[in-house]
């Protein structure tokens, strides 16, 4: 008898363990996925892709695709043919949303035209030429409040025309006569600039390059983005 049950406890073990591995299969290919990329690249999370047999890998905020024995890295957009949605496209947005409420408006320049009902974040270098361009096409813009981090990652050039534009006596108009008619600012820069603070959220949330604007959903729009697709996108959160 005691053999017996000593038989029956082995095969119990047996079936919670491998029914533990079964039901974290995650876990498992992350371990493995992480052990063959290396300790310089860090593996942030693995999910279950809509594709059956394939995980999503998310490292930093790059989606790839892995199989459950981690034998490949498939780097790719997944498509739904019957609809022609791109689920990759749209879990990538989905990761690289923020809270608005995380974003510091006294850190940024703000600009309100018209009832300024709709919110507009946008972080910009002073010498990046498609910032420029964008805040051209911003211009087009009505009924909007846009506010401007400065994020100085070009040259020293850069950080000092944002100490410049900061310390002016009016930065909106500093900033805009720069960006838009070439007038250098004029400022000393030598008051407190909100620019550490600044980098140091674009550090947090992965934004690398200007410019990059996030709408009041927390969904951000990297570069110089045109004005249909802005609107398209304010008409979307009505």
């Amino acid at each position: 008898m005691n053999k017996f049950l000593s038989v029956i406890t082995v095969i119990s073990a047996s079936l919670f363990f491998s029914g533990s591995l079964s039901a974290q299969p995650e876990q498992q290919v992350k371990t493995a996925i992480q052990k063959k990329l290396g300790a310089n690249v860090k593996v942030k999370s693995v999910s279950p892709a809509p594709v059956s047999g394939l995980y999503e890998i998310l490292v930093g905020h790059d989606i790839f695709y892995t199989d459950v024995s981690a034998k490949y890295l498939i780097q790719g957009e997944i498509i739904e043919i019957a609809t022609g949605k791109n689920i990759t496209e749209q879990r990538q947005a989905d990761l690289n949303r923020i809270k608005w409420s995380d974003l510091s408006p006294t850190n940024a320049i703000k600009n309100v035209r018209g009832d300024g009902r709709r919110q507009l974040a946008v972080f910009s270098d002073p010498n990046c030429g498609y910032c420029k361009r964008l805040e051209k096409t911003l211009q087009q813009l009505d009924n909007v409040t846009i506010y401007t981090y400065l994020m100085p990652i070009l040259s020293s050039d850069s950080a000092q025309k944002s100490k410049q534009i900061w310390c002016s006596t009016d930065p909106n108009k500093a900033y805009m006569d720069w960006m838009i008619n070439g007038i250098t600012p004029s400022g000393k820069g030598d008051c407190s600039t909100p620019l550490d603070q600044n980098m140091a959220f674009a550090t947090t949330y992965g934004v690398t390059g200007t410019p990059t604007l996030f709408f009041a959903d927390g969904s951000r729009f990297p570069g110089a983005v045109q004005i249909t697709n802005i609107e398209k996108k304010f008409n979307s959160l009505k």
